[in-house]
């Protein structure tokens, strides 16, 4: 009877919490529309809160976007030879009054591939009818009243670079449009081999009106290039201002060296003193910080972890500043480059310390050239295992023939809680040991991975009856997320007849990505409709892809 008058929609404030549960489940959410009415009323805004994060073999969402446009609008596309007639003639809901989450750099490259689709390969139209979509779609969700709750601003590479002053105009005419921010990330990284270079005295006023306008932020991260950027002090102020503005800040990224002094210096003195519990340090150079670390460190009331990825000076002077620092916290992640390590020592009195919580760890994705770096990698190895037994994510990089068995005595190791596995050789470098290595890990990690896992990345030369090896021997492990990477394929090597008999009609995984050499399994329409008979998801390799710093911010 309960049950009968949920799905008739006698009891909405229950079904609305039940559908919001699947809030990033997307293939229910879809089944959740064909129930009811009411069912379809509460499952489609959380559709289209964030439809740009989700990558789809068509693009039909922009088209809906834009069966709203008006005439004038419409005809502009006839210009570069699409027909407007094939935006939808008219929609149920107002569905960019719905969203919630949007990334400058995401719109860009989905309006991209929905051009391909339409087969605009002119280069001088794309950008200019890209340009187009990119100010309706902004210009649409603002006068829909869309209201953002996470807003990415990043300008990686210099098409990115060429829509900022699009984002600034638009913004900047309705405050209420990013008034709710709770998420914000400002990020330029323009190439240093840019022939402009990038000027941030143009930005200043945008971001004043970010941190007047926005309050409510809770997770901020701030991240600009050191090249091709001018006027370093205006944004030191600028950085110490939106720190010092927010009052329930809960987490803060900095990716930046120069400046970075003011701007952490500032945490001690700020609001977010008795808020910020998760500081994330990423490509950060440690000895611009050090003379204030600790004091800083012993001002954050409420500090529960932090995550180090990839930064430099993890020397004995930084060790001993953050083991001194007298409140608690964890170290929940640790990404490291050997070639930024010059001894290993004084590692261990940091996972003596941080090593029984540590989550995250992963090596840099370098070839280590000498035998002295793999020996220190080696050296690791043996602290990793010795400390650090609670690891769920961990980014193996480049492997190496000297520390390979050593590598797979740490993945049994930390298999109880093992849930993401990233091993992936450098696409451009190869080397004697190269096969070995590849053959190594095939034949040996099926018999010793977790009964499940969310994510597996392998991206290594896989020869067809060595992947078989691998896929016998992981029968028992189910694979959330597979995503495999032969880097270098030999003739009439096919690695498909073997995920089919393994993967597909086992239905050991929920979504597979596979690029083999350059073509993308995602691209074959035919085996993608097979795929999903047996309810997996292809998905493309190169958009789902898990960098480190990505699992960091996503899941702390």
């Amino acid at each position: 009877m309960s049950c009968s008058k949920l799905f008739s929609g006698d009891l909405p404030e229950l079904t609305s919490k039940i559908i919001q549960y699947f809030k990033n489940d997307y293939s229910t959410l879809y089944s959740c529309i064909l129930i009811n009415r009411l069912w379809c009323r509460l499952a489609i805004p959380l559709l289209w809160e964030n439809p740009f994060s989700t990558h789809v073999q068509n693009y039909q969402f922009i088209e809906i976007y834009l069966h709203s446009l008006n005439e004038d609008d419409k005809a502009k596309f006839n210009e570069y030879g699409i027909n407007s007639n094939l935006f939808l003639p008219n929609t149920l809901f107002n569905y960019p009054g719905f969203i919630k989450c949007l990334s400058t750099h995401k719109i860009v490259y989905f309006i991209e591939s929905w051009l391909v689709t339409l087969m605009v390969n002119n280069h001088s139209n794309r950008y200019k009818v890209t340009k187009l979509v990119y100010r309706l779609l902004f210009n649409m969700f603002i006068e829909n009243e869309g209201n953002l709750h996470s807003f990415e601003i990043r300008a990686n590479t210099i098409n990115d670079y060429k829509y900022f002053n699009d984002t600034m105009e638009l913004t900047l005419q309705k405050p209420n449009f990013i008034s709710n921010i709770r998420s914000l990330m400002f990020h330029i990284n323009i190439p240093y081999y840019s022939e402009s270079r990038f000027s941030y005295t143009n930005v200043s006023p945008f971001l004043n009106f970010l941190f007047s306008n926005c309050n409510s932020i809770s997770s901020f991260y701030f991240g600009i290039s050191e090249f091709n950027v001018d006027n370093f002090s205006l944004i030191r102020n600028d950085l110490s201002k939106m720190v010092i503005s927010q009052k329930n800040l809960k987490k803060i990224s900095f990716e930046c060296n120069t400046f970075l002094y003011d701007s952490f210096s500032i945490l001690k003195n700020s609001n977010c003193s008795n808020t910020l519990n998760t500081i994330t340090f990423y490509f950060i150079n440690f000895r611009n910080i050090i003379t204030i670390f600790q004091e800083v460190f012993d001002q954050l009331n409420v500090l529960e972890s932090i995550h180090i990825i990839y930064c430099y000076s993890l020397n004995s002077e930084f060790i001993q500043q953050i083991i001194s620092v007298t409140r608690p916290f964890e170290i929940r992640s640790l990404f490291i480059d050997m070639g930024e390590i010059s001894q290993v020592e004084p590692l261990e009195l940091l996972l003596q310390k941080f090593g029984g919580k540590l989550e995250n760890f992963g090596y840099g994705r370098y070839e280590l050239i000498n035998n002295r770096l793999k020996q220190k990698k080696q050296q690791l190895f043996k602290l990793i295992i010795k400390y650090c037994a609670k690891i769920k994510y961990f980014d193996l990089g480049v492997p190496d023939i000297i520390n390979i068995n050593l590598t797979l005595d740490l993945i049994e190791n930390i298999k109880q809680n093992l849930n993401y596995l990233n091993i992936q050789f450098n696409f451009y470098e190869y080397y004697l040991s190269y096969d070995e290595i590849c053959t190594t890990i095939l034949k040996n990690l099926g018999q010793i991975l977790p009964s499940k896992l969310e994510y597996l990345n392998l991206c290594l030369k896989i020869k067809p009856t060595e992947l078989k090896i691998f896929l016998e021997n992981s029968q028992n492990t189910f694979i959330k997320k597979l995503f495999i990477r032969n880097i270098k394929q030999e003739e009439d090597d096919d690695i498909l007849p073997y995920i089919k008999e393994y993967i597909m009609k086992k239905k050991r995984v929920k979504y597979l990505a596979i690029l083999n050499v350059f073509l993308d399994l995602f691209t074959l329409k035919d085996e993608v409709d097979e795929f999903k008979l047996y309810n997996i998801k292809v998905q493309k390799y190169k958009g789902f892809y898990l960098e480190a710093y990505d699992f960091v911010n996503n899941f702390i």
